[in-house]
């Protein structure tokens, strides 16, 4: 990839994965990181590689971690994407599961928020690494009694156990996009969930 011809930048999507269970929250980019899940080890060992190719080729490289992004479009059949799960499900009337107790906080980043993002970082000038968030903690109950309001007030939790390896909490500090990238975000998570439920009743 390092070698294509005109190959400018590269811009990376890494996950808030990497940092793992840490008690620093909302987390900045400098905090160590310690994924816990196959997924973000294979993202952390992507950076490691991007940096790697940066020194090697001197092609400026950005790796954007992003938090939970949500929306529109969002794929409802894998294990990840809880909003777009709970909303399909929701809407069609059968009950969502809830892996745990449901305390378990993600940090919910709209998807056009960041698209606006990447493009913010397509500047020749930019290389870094920086968190793409609200800083905002938002708990799984909580998204679950958000949706619940929305669509079906009759709609009940399926409780099942924990999942190995979850991370706890994740909310990332997203004070380096702002100053470096002119970057935040706009979309607030009650007008994202409104687009989102919108989308899926019109499916």
């Amino acid at each position: 990839l390092s070698r294509l011809p005109n190959l400018k930048k590269i811009i990376f999507s890494s996950t808030a994965g990497v940092y793992g269970n840490i008690p620093i929250i909302p987390t900045p980019e400098d905090h160590p990181t310690n994924p816990i899940s196959p997924y973000a080890i294979s993202k952390l060992a992507q950076e490691h590689y991007l940096r790697f190719f940066q020194e090697l080729h001197q092609i400026p490289c950005v790796i954007l971690r992003n938090a939970n992004v949500y929306g529109p479009r969002q794929d409802p059949y894998g294990e990840g994407g809880v909003v777009a799960i709970f909303a399909q499900r929701m809407i069609g009337g059968r009950d969502p599961t809830i892996h745990g107790d449901g305390s378990q906080t993600r940090d919910f980043v709209f998807v056009s928020d960041a698209v606006e993002a990447n493009i913010a970082a397509l500047p020749d000038n930019v290389s870094g690494t920086f968190n793409i968030s609200t800083g905002t903690e938002t708990s799984i109950g909580a998204l679950f009694d958000i949706l619940r309001e929305h669509v079906d007030p009759k709609v009940q939790r399926i409780p099942a156990p924990e999942r190995f390896a979850e991370v706890k909490r994740s909310a990332l500090c997203n004070a380096s996009a702002k100053e470096i990238l002119g970057w935040q975000p706009q979309v607030t998570l009650e007008e994202g969930l409104t687009r989102t439920i919108r989308f899926f009743r019109e499916q």
